[in-house]
């Protein structure tokens, strides 16, 4: 059986050569790119961020990315978000910038500034993962590692009931100051506001979950 291919979007922001090397260690193969066609065909894609809300958005729409996102979720195919590429999930940011850029519209909600005596967040924290969580299988009781200032400290999209229900997205929680949400599980659209790939064996073990899912 072939490794899983995995793309790590190349738009110019995020930890873009630490997060190949961390997925080519958990067993997938990785490549860094922004071609439409790798894109699309990739068994998994992953959307980096780092820094600012706006200049992230800006750099995803120079490289298609919005476009690219819809189309892997219209089919089905697996995204995941790490930190700035979470926060773009959202409709938005309030976040200072030059001018308004809105998010990707994938989840409900604005980001906004932490609640907490010290602002960033920076550091290793606990998360509370609610119950069937795959990302966080095999990860009970372990830390991970944020750098952040801006946060989703609300969780707005409706639960779903009947047949849906089961299918109704899993929402891990973190707390600086106040909760935050920390990362999300939505059919194929994942996830996190800390790195993986800066968070050790924990991380290395959360994105093996991933890779291993595709």
């Amino acid at each position: 059986m072939s490794a899983p291919h995995v793309v790590v979007l190349d738009h110019g922001s995020g930890n873009l050569h630490s997060v190949v090397r961390a997925l080519a260690h958990v067993g997938a193969e990785a490549d860094l790119t922004a071609d439409r066609d790798r894109v699309l065909a990739a068994d998994g894609l992953l959307v980096p961020g780092v820094g600012n809300f706006h200049a992230c958005m800006a750099a995803l729409r120079a490289v298609d990315g919005p476009r690219l996102v819809d189309v892997r979720l219209a089919g089905g195919r697996p995204v995941l978000g790490v930190c700035v590429g979470m926060q773009v999930m959202f409709d938005g940011s309030e976040e200072p910038a030059a001018r308004p850029e809105e998010g990707l519209h994938q989840w409900p909600g604005t980001v906004a500034r932490l609640t907490a005596p010290v602002v960033p967040h920076m550091g290793w924290s606990d998360v509370t993962a609610p119950e069937g969580t795959r990302l966080f299988a095999g990860l009970e009781e372990q830390r991970f590692y944020f750098v952040h200032s801006y946060a989703a400290l609300t969780w707005d999209l409706p639960a779903a009931d009947g047949a849906l229900a089961a299918a109704a997205p899993l929402v891990t929680w973190a707390r600086h100051g106040a909760p935050f949400v920390a990362a999300v599980e939505n059919g194929a659209l994942s996830a996190t506001q800390f790195h993986p790939e800066k968070s050790g064996d924990a991380g290395l073990h959360l994105l093996k979950n991933w890779v291993m899912s595709l």
